[in-house]
């Protein structure tokens, strides 16, 4: 138990232990699993974005890097003792948005409830060491990479803390409440083997694909283009 707990130190709250073993939990996805990681990842950026004055500000949209969204996922959602999510990130390139990849993200603090009920995340990248962060194989969010809770709203733009401290900006939202969230201590990490069966074999890095060296699959293209629907940049 000692080394699991080292293992998955910063992932999970002070007080949940991992027991038994959790990495068989983590099991690989396949093609038809991840079309439908990006069908709902799809729909919870539209319901999300679907009221402006609820949603993310656009001081924030204008500015995004990359958007990483993990939807609810009952099934996935617990590792023994602690919490587990499976997502899905795109990132801004001089010519549109990326293919995606696939990540994954562990900890204790963003809100899965037992009994079933799961809680969509929003991860966004204002800034271009956060986009750097989301290369990486591993960032631990509050000390790689410095995240806070986002604001939400138009009423939420005038606030700086979120321009002068934040690379990721996080949110989460639960039974229809969307509002920022403090993940500090959790993990995200890449899902290679995710993204490798979701092209087909194709060992194409992240920091490629993200950069935007690899088409957008079809199946991946609602994403893509929700996306680019409601986070772009200032027209001059």
């Amino acid at each position: 138990m000692t080394d699991m707990k080292k293992f998955f130190a910063g992932l999970v709250v002070v007080g949940l232990g991992f027991a038994g073993t959790c990495l068989t939990a983590a099991a690989a996805s396949s093609k038809t699993d991840l079309d439908g990681r990006l069908d709902a990842a799809t729909r919870v950026i539209n319901e999300v974005m679907a009221t402006p004055d609820k949603a993310i500000p656009n001081q924030i949209t204008e500015k995004a890097t990359c958007i990483g969204v993990v939807p609810s996922m009952k099934k996935a959602a617990f590792l023994v003792g602690g919490q587990y999510g499976q997502g899905v990130v795109t990132c801004r390139t001089p010519h549109g948005w990326s293919a995606p990849v696939f990540f994954r993200i562990a900890g204790g603090s963003f809100g899965f409830q037992i009994g079933g009920q799961a809680t969509d995340l929003v991860l966004v990248a204002v800034n271009d060491k956060g986009f750097q962060d989301l290369l990486k194989n591993k960032v631990k969010l509050g000390g790689d990479a410095a995240a806070s809770a986002g604001p939400v709203g138009r009423n939420a733009e005038a606030g700086t803390d979120w321009k002068l401290n934040a690379e990721l900006l996080t949110y989460s939202r639960s039974k229809g409440l969307f509002a920022g969230i403090d993940l500090t201590g959790d993990e995200v990490s890449q899902n290679t083997e995710d993204t490798t069966t979701f092209y087909n074999g194709n060992n194409t890095s992240y920091q490629e694909i993200l950069k935007g060296a690899v088409v957008v699959p079809e199946t991946a293209k609602p994403f893509v283009r929700t996306v680019a629907k409601y986070f772009h940049a200032t027209q001059d």
